[in-house]
């Protein structure tokens, strides 16, 4: 039989191909931070008028660092005004965060499904969480400065 009488007979196919169309993978949230992370530590602030801090509260936050034997290699400072997307959960995947230090921000704005009070440890996710006012109200108040002080060698197991 000629191809030609072929095409003819079949004019209409006889399957029907149906295109699934894949979708990728989401891809992970990239988030942008100070430090290196090598110890697993998010530092979770919100500044509207700087990347990450202003500097004398990233002075502070170095003081407070250095008293828990830590430095910027072992801590990510996120800046949650500058990364939009940054939940609870992006902060442990993107980080393998296992510590997240919050400063005067509140739970909600990380879609942290818990409420707490200020310097009360608390855990959740395999994480250890803990909440208190802003570096800059901290750094001028000596009772604050305990209260972080007294939570922070809880955490870090300091004598």
């Amino acid at each position: 039989m000629e191809p030609f009488i072929l095409q003819d007979l079949y004019k209409k196919t006889l399957v029907e191909e149906s295109v699934k169309k894949v979708q990728a993978p989401e891809s992970p949230t990239v988030l942008s931070f100070l430090g290196n992370n090598k110890k697993g530590i998010a530092i979770v602030v919100e500044s509207n008028n700087s990347l990450y801090l202003p500097d004398e509260e990233l002075n502070f936050l170095l003081g407070i660092l250095s008293a828990c034997k830590l430095s910027m290699e072992d801590v990510a400072v996120l800046n949650i005004d500058k990364n939009n997307s940054a939940t609870y959960q992006t902060i442990a995947t993107s980080l393998d965060a296992h510590v997240v230090l919050i400063f005067g921000i509140n739970c909600e704005q990380i879609a942290l499904p818990l409420q707490f009070p200020h310097y009360q440890i608390q855990s959740y996710n395999n994480q250890v969480y803990l909440s208190s006012p802003t570096l800059n109200a901290i750094r001028n108040d000596k009772v604050e400065k305990t209260k972080l002080w007294n939570c922070l060698k809880q955490i870090f197991s300091i004598a």
